[in-house]
């Protein structure tokens, strides 16, 4: 077989195992990739210069196939033409997200394509902006019109300019979970990676195999290839478990991330002072606790009651929101693994001693609203009613302070499809989850 030839049927099988919207995937395998899926050897593809016959694979530095580190990544991981949540993809094309309608993709980290999406309302007649780059991280992409931003990290110094995708993620893998649960960067010796560790369906570390670290995330000491802006890891990846299929729409049944412990010390690597006495209580730095030490306590309670404004009927077994998830305060992957589900199974709320961490609030890349917040802040309410009293998201021209300028269908959208019905007629913040009281 010629290896033009042994190169389709290799793309065939990966396509054929990879096409699986919204599953875990098997291109990175807990680590590297094939070299040729990032890099061009010779800027080049099937005998022809990428930088002319593919115009979205322009060689770059380091011998990407795209001009920037995160372009490189986006080739792969945003595609257009795409109608709906699709696999591994966590960026929308702006040409399939006309005006008045939402980004697709429904990863838990959320969609950069919220990023290109800015917004203009009066609220007493004064004009509000709700700009698109508040709504997550700035990535750098240039080749996919992603162009960062000015500043630093909130809270640090990395320079705002200069994120992209291997800030956070080490596309090499390096990074590895061995069976006696300890994580190493494999620049020394060590075990090789046979498996993801993201995902309800990985395998587990053996004395013979190590697998991969939640999300590719770096840890300590990492540092991109390109040996500049690193943020300095001085914390590990977290311990956390995603269900194989995690790209989908919410409007039927919740995608339950597992997050296990240390996310909030691995944010804090770049957002160090955010986090500055907030580990045991908010008030020294006046910062929302989070981290290992921020354990819920009496607040469970709250949470599990909690259904929507004016319901606290809940319980615990059946409590959990993805909107508002929390950190379960272990490091056991069977527990995580069991735990990690998207279709209402397992809906258990959390104990005293879970913690509060940055995802509880936050989505990782970016979401529809500002801040990067799952659910909405900026107004005392997420919905309204209509005139027999049902729960419905406004229109713009029907109240502008409570859409935020986003269209009816762009909220339902950034809850992740949810009906405004499963929230009560004028729903207060999810901060109340937690925080309200009988």
């Amino acid at each position: 077989m010629s290896f033009k030839n042994l190169r389709w049927a290799v793309a065939t099988a990966s396509a054929l195992t990879l096409g699986l919207a919204g599953s875990a995937l098997a291109f990175h395998s807990g680590g590297v990739a094939e070299c040729e899926g990032c890099h061009t050897m010779h800027n080049s593809l099937d005998g022809a210069q990428m930088t002319t016959a593919f115009a979205q694979y322009q060689a770059g530095p380091y011998l990407l196939q795209g001009s920037d580190q995160s372009s490189a990544c986006l080739n792969c991981h945003q595609h257009a033409g795409d109608t709906g949540p699709s696999s591994y993809h966590i960026s929308t094309a702006p040409a399939d997200m006309p005006a008045g309608t939402a980004p697709l993709q429904r990863t838990p980290g959320g969609d950069f394509g919220w990023l290109k999406k800015s917004y203009s309302f009066v609220v007493r007649g004064s004009t509000i902006n709700n700009d698109g780059e508040h709504h997550g991280h700035n990535i750098v992409a240039a080749d996919y019109g992603y162009l960062g931003a000015a500043g630093s990290a909130p809270g640090g110094t990395f320079p705002a300019d200069k994120l992209a995708c291997s800030s956070c993620h080490d596309p090499h893998g390096k990074y590895r979970r061995l069976s006696d649960g300890s994580i190493v960067d494999g620049t020394a010796t060590s075990l090789p990676i046979k498996n993801s560790g993201s995902y309800d369906t990985s395998a587990d570390p053996t004395t013979w195999g190590a697998v991969g670290v939640y999300r590719l995330l770096g840890g300590k000491n990492y540092t991109p290839k390109s040996g500049t802006y690193a943020f300095g890891a001085t914390t590990d990846p977290p311990a956390a478990v995603a269900p194989g299929t995690y790209n989908r729409t919410e409007s039927t049944t919740q995608t339950r991330v597992a997050y296990g412990a240390g996310m909030s010390e691995w944010c804090a690597n770049c957002h160090g002072s955010m986090l500055e006495n907030g580990y045991t209580s908010g008030m020294g730095g006046l910062v929302h606790p989070a981290g290992n030490n921020a354990k819920l306590g009496a607040l469970a309670a709250n949470y599990d009651k909690y259904v929507k404004s004016g319901d606290l009927s809940g319980t615990n077994t059946s409590s959990f929101s993805s909107l508002v998830p929390f950190e379960e305060g272990s490091s056991n992957y069977t527990t995580l693994k069991a735990h990690a589900k998207n279709n209402d199974t397992v809906l258990a709320g959390p104990d005293a001693s879970s913690n509060v961490n940055c995802l509880s609030c936050h989505r990782a890349h970016a979401s529809g609203f500002a801040s990067m917040l799952r659910f909405p802040h900026e107004n005392e309410f997420m919905t309204i009613a209509d005139a027999t009293g049902n729960s419905i998201y406004p229109t713009v021209a029907g109240n502008a302070a409570v859409s935020q300028g986003l269209s009816d269908t762009e909220q339902a959208a950034a809850l992740y499809d949810r009906p405004a019905t499963k929230f009560a007629p004028f729903q207060r913040l999810l901060c109340n989850k937690c925080h309200a009281k009988d």
